[in-house]
């Protein structure tokens, strides 16, 4: 051939045999073997590996590339891929199953059964508030109770005065009262007597311990100590009745039925002239008690005697902390005067903090 040159045989396609690549890519490819070798012997290679890669740190590490990446985190494509993932099918179908599957209950029973999930649980019982809160429901309770009871002891007592008056050819109330009837004063009387029952019988089991410790058990025994057990039970029964009238203006027998003495608490000595009208009540075989009945102030001699009415208490639960209105503050403003007008004068508008209905404090002069 011409120019010497060897014809490269039939059928082959690769340049890089006999010669086919150029001059110039054989010496870039032989320096580029010389250059990795030298490299390697003299460990330029390594010292560029790791420059490279504390430069791909700092790249990453610096504040341009955290400004980046929060600008994309608080983007829309990251909601609209949470939002593709949560909406898939597939996404809901592993998450029920990661759910039941047998390793999340070996998680919980561990976790329950862990002396730091015991010491969370008895701190939690402990809480004042949580003992405050249980107390607060047993006492709601009673009250409901209470409440409920109250309501239908007052239907009892019109329906009860409306049947005496008829048996008895008295004429019927026009107009409903206020003052607690006859069936409403006979269940508060009861629950206060079964308070001061319950009161004796703790007193006389302690003296009759004391009586079977070191006594003889005789019958002259017996017997006085009968007269002082019934002596003792008249005097709590109206220790009771003063003490509560004096301290509260209504016993708890009262307050559970929602009843009390109109004007509040009493002086001790009218107190004790209402259970001197009270005993003589009992004692003329209920006589006393025919004013609640058939007078118009329901008014009977205990009433009479001490100068009191009972009335219905109209009670209403407290309301949660949470349903009151918090007092909102307002911050003064002022208003500026506007430019080019010089009769604008400065004002100050304030507004006061908010303060529940009724308060006299809350109106003006």
């Amino acid at each position: 051939m011409e120019n010497g040159s060897t014809p490269s045989p039939a059928g082959s396609g690769d340049p890089t045999r006999n010669g086919g690549l150029p001059i110039s890519a054989r010496l870039l490819g032989v320096g580029v073997r010389g250059a990795r070798s030298v490299g390697k012997a003299t460990g330029i290679d390594v010292a560029v590996e790791r420059a490279a890669e504390e430069a791909i740190v700092a790249a990453v590490e610096s504040e341009a590339v955290e400004r980046a990446m929060a600008r994309v985190l608080r983007g829309p494509v990251v909601e609209e891929a949470v939002e593709g993932a949560l909406e898939s099918d597939a996404v809901k179908k592993a998450i029920l199953e990661a759910m039941d599957s047998e390793l999340v209950d070996e998680v919980w029973r561990r976790l329950l059964a862990s002396e730091q999930a015991q010491q969370l649980v008895e701190r939690v019982a402990e809480a004042p508030e949580v003992r405050a809160a249980i107390s607060a429901q047993g006492v709601g309770l009673l009250e409901d109770i209470g409440r409920t009871i109250g309501k239908v002891a007052r239907r009892l007592d019109d329906r009860f005065e409306r049947i005496a008056r008829r048996i008895f050819f008295r004429r019927r109330r026009a107009v409903a009262s206020d003052r607690a009837g006859a069936v409403s004063r006979a269940l508060a009387l009861a629950v206060d007597g079964a308070f001061v029952n319950l009161s004796f019988t703790a007193f006389a089991a302690i003296v009759a311990l004391v009586e079977a410790s070191f006594g003889n058990g005789g019958d002259g025994m017996s017997n006085l100590a009968i007269a002082v057990g019934s002596t003792a039970w008249l005097a709590l029964g109206g220790l009771y009745l003063v003490g509560f009238w004096s301290l509260a203006g209504q016993t708890p027998g009262m307050r559970f039925l929602g009843i009390r003495l109109e004007g509040g608490r009493l002086a001790v000595r009218r107190s004790l002239r209402r259970l001197i009208g009270l005993g003589l009540s009992v004692v003329a075989f209920g006589l006393g008690f025919l004013g609640i009945v058939f007078g118009e102030r329901r008014r009977g001699w205990a009433d009479r005697f001490s100068g009191t009415d009972v009335v219905y208490d109209d009670r209403r639960p407290e309301p949660a902390p949470w349903s009151r209105p918090e007092p909102v503050a307002v911050e003064p403003v002022t208003i500026e005067p506007v430019a080019g007008e010089p009769d604008a004068v400065e004002t100050t508008v304030t507004t006061a903090a908010a303060e529940p209905p009724g308060d006299p404090a809350a109106a003006g002069p």
